[in-house]
């Protein structure tokens, strides 16, 4: 059961990015980059989200001087999987003209977008390897989670806009309210989900569950 939540969450992440990637009005830094390198140097969408996952996972190793946690990669895969059959099957469907209907589609999927990302959180099944970064950063820096996740975004959003990427207002609402927006619908599968989950091997890994909901709350 876990595991279906699991991969249900990503595809749901994964249709929201597709939203927010055919608005034109912007997308997250991590997504801008991915977008901007799919453009200017080829591959897709997709392919660029698992390479970009294995070099954090390889950066992960190293900073923590333990062996890579391959498991994250799967995560990667699944999503570039998604992204990449979302945008062919919707490239040509979803393609708003007017400001309204860009905001619209937007809109939508940054929604979407909090709500695969609270499903495949509440699964916690394989970690994340952005976010075990971000994790690894703060305790480095004998920071808060604050810190270390705007010091990713600034890095991600000066690489996506060297490479072009779709940076815009979209860029500034999801940082602004992609946070907002996951807090609500982790509120909400907690209710619909863990009774689900409750008699799933939580206990264990209860802690580094909140840790990782912890980031995208602050």
């Amino acid at each position: 059961m876990k595991f279906i939540l699991y991969v249900a969450g990503i595809l749901i992440l994964t249709l929201g990015i597709t939203f927010s990637i055919q608005s034109d009005l912007g997308t997250s830094p991590f997504d801008a980059l991915l977008v901007g390198l799919s453009l200017n140097v080829g591959l897709t969408v997709g392919s660029w989200e698992i390479i970009i996952a294995l070099i954090l996972i390889g950066c992960n190793s190293f900073l923590k001087r333990q062996k890579p946690e391959i498991l994250g990669l799967m995560t990667a895969l699944i999503t570039g999987i998604g992204i990449d059959m979302w945008l062919f099957l919707l490239h040509n469907l979803i393609t708003p003209q007017l400001w309204v209907s860009k905001l619209a589609c937007f809109g939508f999927g940054l929604i979407i977008i909090g709500l695969g990302t609270a499903i495949y959180l509440r699964a916690n099944f394989a970690p994340i390897p952005m976010d075990r970064l971000t994790l690894i950063i703060q305790e480095l820096t004998r920071s808060n989670i604050l810190f270390s996740r705007t010091l990713i975004y600034l890095l991600f959003l000066t690489t996506a806009f060297f490479f072009n990427g779709p940076i815009g207002i979209g860029t500034l609402l999801t940082v602004c309210l992609g946070g907002l927006i996951l807090n609500y619908f982790l509120s909400f599968t907690e209710q619909v989900l863990d009774p689900i989950l409750r008699n799933s091997d939580l206990p264990a890994q209860h802690r580094d569950k909140n840790h990782l909901i912890e980031w995208f709350l602050f």
